[in-house]
């Protein structure tokens, strides 16, 4: 039989290694605009977001948006866009990838007090439909397709 990586290999796929953290989630390095960060992977995160104090760091052309941020606690926080980023996790690119900026000191207590390192932001549910994302909870790892 052969293995998940061997298969979703032959169907175009690169595998990127995941961290699990002491809070259960799984953290993921990726570049924002060609600048590396610490995300959270969240497949029930429905926007790849940054936090608004990341904007410079990633060199992110920020606009006013109508989204209200909801999740972890919080509700109805105020939030940006910021449009034609280039995303890369692993070999895996996109380019004009919209992205959600909001204030993630919520997420950022519930992490360090639980002895996580805090995040720059989440890959959400968007990127990783873009990609076709395949998870393996057992071996850690995110499949991504590239072709």
């Amino acid at each position: 039989m052969k293995s998940l990586k061997k298969f979703l290999k032959h169907k175009s796929y690169i595998s990127i290694p995941l961290v699990f953290t002491e809070t259960n989630h799984f953290e993921i390095s990726a570049k924002i605009n060609g600048i590396s960060g610490r995300f959270i992977l969240d497949t029930g995160a429905s926007n790849t977001c940054v936090g608004m104090d990341k904007i410079d760091f990633f060199k992110m052309v920020s606009e006013v948006s109508e989204i209200k941020a909801a999740g972890a606690g919080a509700t109805e926080m105020e939030t940006l866009i910021s449009s034609k980023n280039k995303i890369q996790i692993g070999e895996w690119k996109k380019n004009k990838q919209k992205i959600v900026l909001f204030d993630l000191v919520h997420v950022n207590h519930a992490l360090t007090s639980h002895n996580s390192l805090p995040v720059d932001g989440i890959i959400g549910a968007d990127v990783l439909k873009k990609g076709k994302a395949v998870i393996d909870y057992d071996k850690k790892l995110l499949f991504l397709r590239i072709k």
